[in-house]
C-alpha cells in the first residue's frame, strides 16, 4: 500500500466518524459502500438531526426560506440558495416532505414557461450558473417533475444556441438577454465572454441528468461543454476572465458549499462524472487535487461562506471534512 493510499483510509476513517452524521452519512454512501440496512439508518439520522435538518428547521411551510417570491435573495440564505445548499449536503424528497415541497416552490417561482431558472421569474433574470446549480440541486435531490425536462433542454439550448435568437431580436419566441447573452456559457457579468464558473455548473448538471432522458440536442450541449472546458489546461484555469487581466485565485481555493463561484475541483467533478477521468488533458488538474492533500490525507477549507450560510463548516485554512469529501469522491473515481 502506497503513502497516497495509507493516508486516504485514514482521512475516510475521519470521515466517517459518528459525532458528524452529517458528513458520515455521505462517506458511507459514496465512499465506504456501507451495507443497505446500515447506510439507511445514518441517511435517517442525518435527515433528523444533521446540518440537513437545521436548513429545513428555517423552512416555511409553503416551501420558502427568509421571503417568499423567487428567492435569489438575501445571498445566501434565501430559497435557491438553501434548496442548492440542501442538496450539496445530500437530502432527499423520499426522506422528508419539505424536501418536496421546497422543490415545488422552487419549480413555480423560478422556472419560466420556457425553461429558463431566473432570480426573479422572468427570462432576462436567467444564467448559467443559477441554471446549471437548480437543474443539478433538484436531480440531486431526487425531484422527478417533468417541468425540470423542459429546464434541462432549455439548458442546453443556451449552450448550443439552437433555436435560440440574438438579444438584440427582442420579437423572437426565444431569445438571449443582457445576462445570458449567447452560446457557449457568454455571460453578461463576464464581459459578454464565456464563463467557466457558469460552464461547471451547467457541466455538473448534464452529469447528473439521466442517460436514458438525453436527447440528441443535450448530446450536443455536452460535446461542446466538454470541448470548451478542455480548451485550456483545466489545471491553469485560463479561461475568459471577463473585466480581469488574469484568472479569479478562487480557482484555485477549494470549497463548501459551491454557490456561483466554484473551484476547479468542480470541474474536474464534472469531467469525471460525464465519463472523463482517464482523459490525459486532466492529469495536471489531478495532481494539482493530490497536491493539496496533506499528510493525514485531508483538505483545507480555501473558500468558506463562515457566518453567510444557516450553517458554518469548519475554519478557514483547516483541514475539512466537507473538501476532503469532495476530493477523495474525484480521486476514488478515476
Amino acid at each position: 500500500m502506497t503513502k497516497t493510499e495509507k493516508s486516504s483510509g485514514s482521512a475516510l476513517d475521519w470521515l466517517l466518524e459518528p459525532d458528524d452524521i452529517g458528513v458520515r452519512y455521505l462517506a458511507m454512501r459514496d465512499l465506504a459502500k456501507a451495507d443497505a440496512g446500515e447506510l439507511g439508518a445514518v441517511k435517517q439520522a442525518a435527515h433528523i438531526r444533521g446540518p440537513i435538518a437545521e436548513v429545513l428547521a428555517k423552512m416555511d411551510k409553503t416551501g420558502f426560506w427568509v421571503q417568499p417570491g423567487a428567492g435569489y435573495y438575501p445571498k445566501y440564505t434565501g430559497t435557491v440558495w438553501s434548496v442548492i445548499l440542501l442538496a450539496q449536503l445530500g437530502a432527499s424528497i423520499e426522506m422528508d416532505v419539505r424536501i418536496a415541497t421546497a422543490c415545488n416552490y422552487i419549480l413555480e417561482h423560478n422556472l419560466t414557461k420556457d425553461g429558463h431558472f431566473t432570480i426573479n421569474g422572468l427570462p432576462s433574470g436567467t444564467a448559467d450558473c443559477l441554471q446549471g446549480n437548480l437543474c443539478c440541486s433538484l436531480i440531486d435531490l431526487g425531484c422527478q417533475d417533468t417541468r425540470l425536462d423542459k429546464a434541462f433542454e432549455w439548458m442546453a439550448r443556451s449552450v448550443t444556441g439552437e433555436g435560440v435568437a440574438p438579444m438584440t431580436d427582442k420579437k423572437a419566441p426565444l431569445r438571449y438577454y443582457a445576462g445570458k447573452c449567447g452560446p457557449v456559457f457568454a455571460c453578461g457579468s463576464n464581459d459578454k465572454k464565456s464563463c467557466a464558473w457558469g460552464a461547471a455548473s451547467v457541466m455538473q448538471a448534464f452529469s447528473k441528468y439521466p442517460r436514458e432522458k438525453r436527447t440528441s440536442l443535450i448530446d450536443k450541449a455536452i460535446e461542446t461543454g466538454v470541448d470548451f472546458l478542455f480548451s485550456t489546461d483545466p489545471a491553469k484555469a485560463d479561461y475568459p476572465s471577463g473585466y480581469s487581466p488574469r484568472p479569479s485565485g478562487n480557482w484555485w481555493k477549494f470549497g463548501f458549499p459551491n454557490f456561483y463561484v466554484t473551484d476547479i475541483l468542480q470541474i474536474v467533478e464534472a469531467l469525471v462524472q460525464l465519463g472523463y477521468g482517464k482523459d490525459p488533458r486532466l492529469a495536471n488538474a489531478l495532481k494539482l487535487i493530490r497536491d493539496k492533500q496533506d499528510s493525514r490525507g485531508r483538505w483545507l477549507l480555501e473558500y468558506d461562506y463562515t457566518g453567510k450560510t444557516w450553517i458554518n463548516f469548519g475554519a478557514k485554512k483547516q483541514p475539512n471534512k466537507w473538501v476532503t469529501l469532495r476530493a477523495l469522491r474525484v480521486l476514488n473515481a478515476v
